[in-house]
């Protein structure tokens, strides 16, 4: 298993709230990530379509697991999301995060949320390295 893949499986068991939301994560690789998520009649608003934050709590899980692939823990400091279109009850919702630019504890990953193949949001997210690592160095 590479690195990125024992990163994610170490996150994942310790990730709640993803899991709590139904979310699957489906690959990562070395500052990639895809995750999945269905909606469920929980997660609909007062207008019938899916709430804004469960889209954009999708997308922040993709863009944590895509940080922090290289084993160095790694957070965000800022997000922005676009919602393109809505979201409905049954809906499966895509996020595929991918590392932009690096510079320095820094980096930029966007994340494009989409059901099909239409656009339902697009996520950007800045990121800061913190010290440590997800995983002891020796397993690394």
């Amino acid at each position: 298993m590479d690195l990125a893949a024992r990163v994610a499986a170490a996150m994942w068991a310790e990730d709640t709230a993803s899991a709590g939301l139904g979310m699957r994560l489906v690959a990562v690789g070395e500052g990639t990530a895809r995750l999945e998520m269905s909606v469920r009649d929980d997660m609909v608003n007062g207008h019938g379509i899916a709430h804004g934050g469960f889209v954009f709590s999708l997308a922040d899980s993709a863009f944590a697991f895509a940080c922090n692939s290289r084993n160095q823990v790694t957070v965000a400091q800022a997000c922005d999301i676009v919602f393109v279109a809505p979201a409905r009850r049954g809906d499966l919702l895509v996020a595929e995060a991918a590392e932009r630019t690096t510079f320095g504890r820094n980096a930029i990953y966007d994340v494009t949320v989409t059901r099909g193949d239409e656009v339902i949001a697009e996520f950007r997210g800045r990121s800061r390295q913190l010290s440590g690592t997800i995983i002891a160095p020796e397993e690394a």
